[in-house]
């Protein structure tokens, strides 16, 4: 059982995010994308009569006005979620902290689908489907093809392309698609609100070389691009091996588990050119260790990165740098609240034990780290700038 660790003391806290507001974007999580998305894994896959009574009632007691009903007792890991969700169980989902309630609804999602219990249905992602579809795209093909191109840039144009290559890798992965419609963002991405791209590399350039961990978000387009940045700083010598940290099991729809990690590595080494060569060069550093791939418990828990387990916390201290994907785990890592968006990134980040980057598509309330004058542009422009998956940050804590 995960046991977290004391969370440090700090000044006093942002008011934690909740789905009370109807037309927040947490309500429409949780009252429009989480039914929808019921429904495509209920199409994607034939599952039998029995496992479509369970998503019946998981539809129902998610709908607006539903109770949070605890895991059954029978379940594996029900009493860890049962001291997860100590104070959430019986309430309503839209009055407990949006983090928890979205990782709830995951695993509840699971746990009807029988992942975890002895059966026919156990372990069978629900959401391969959509993560095989995208992975054998025709767009990601020309993204494949597209990495010829790379050998034929300055040292400077490399660093900087493959940073912000994995940086948008996730403008439109599954989850935001099933609420931005299936046309995706297109050209729609605008720009970066926050720009530490030369303090990443600086970094990484000072002292010898350490271990990087890198802790992934979505699996499929996303992943590779990813897995390229690991492959570039281990072939620059700026990090000795690289721990790609991992989802134990499928969780918010496209997060990257290890079965997903080798058919990117499978598509990689099968494309003609570049990618082949990256492909090949990363089998060989999982095979002798620079390429560490982990996946620790606390990767699915509903908890903030302040309250990790001390084994975790332990690992990310002797990183030279812990780089973060995605939205959610800048949510972890900030803390899932409404802070002032000036909010130093330091001040946020000061309970991580080591030096820490982020890696991050806006695609939800939290913000972090912005000048009072960039925030008052993005306020002007009247557009979602927050959720719309149009910015994106690169953040740096040394």
């Amino acid at each position: 059982m995960i046991q977290p660790a004391p969370v440090p003391d700090s000044s006093p806290e942002a008011p934690v995010i909740v789905g009370d507001v109807a037309g927040s974007f947490p309500w429409g999580v949780l009252h429009e994308r989480h039914p929808a998305l019921i429904e495509r894994v209920r199409r994607a896959t034939p599952y039998p009569p029995e496992l479509h009574k369970a998503l019946d009632d998981l539809l129902r007691e998610t709908g607006e006005g539903g109770v949070i009903k605890p895991l059954d007792d029978s379940e594996p890991g029900a009493a860890q979620w049962k001291l997860w969700g100590e104070g959430h169980v019986g309430r309503r989902w839209a009055d407990v902290p949006f983090l928890w309630a979205e990782s709830f609804f995951y695993r509840k999602l699971l746990a009807a689908l029988g992942y975890f219990v002895p059966g026919p249905w156990q372990g069978i992602d629900p959401f391969a489907p959509f993560k095989n579809a995208e992975l054998t795209s025709a767009e990601v093909d020309e993204e494949l093809s597209a990495l010829d191109r790379i050998p034929q840039l300055t040292a400077d144009e490399r660093d900087v392309t493959l940073l912000h290559a994995a940086l948008w890798g996730n403008r439109a992965d599954l989850g935001f698609r099933i609420s931005a419609g299936e046309s995706g963002l297109g050209d729609r991405v605008t720009g970066l609100v926050v720009d530490d791209t030369q303090a990443f590399w600086q970094l990484l350039g000072s002292g010898s070389p350490g271990r990087v961990c890198l802790v992934a978000d979505n699996a499929g387009p996303e992943l590779l691009p990813d897995l390229v940045l690991a492959d570039h700083l281990i072939t620059t010598g700026r990090a000795s091996s690289v721990a790609l940290h991992l989802k134990p099991y499928p969780y918010y729809v496209s997060d990257a588990t290890t079965t997903d990690v080798l058919a990117c590595l499978a598509r990689m080494t099968a494309a003609a050119g570049y990618a082949s060569e990256i492909g090949h060069r990363l089998r060989e550093a999982v095979t002798d260790g620079r390429l560490a791939l982990l996946a620790h418990p606390f990767s699915c828990a509903p908890l903030p990165y302040a309250e990790m387990p001390a084994d975790l916390r332990r690992d990310f201290a002797l990183a030279k740098v812990t780089v973060m994907k995605g939205d959610l785990n800048y949510r972890r890592l900030v803390g899932d609240r409404h802070w002032p968006a000036t909010t130093p990134f330091a001040d946020v980040t000061a309970h991580f034990p080591g030096p820490v980057a982020a890696l991050r598509t806006l695609k939800s309330d939290v913000a972090t780290g912005l000048t009072a004058a960039t925030l008052a542009q993005l306020d002007g422009s009247g557009a979602p700038w927050r959720t719309s998956g149009t910015h994106a940050l690169v953040q740096v804590r040394a």
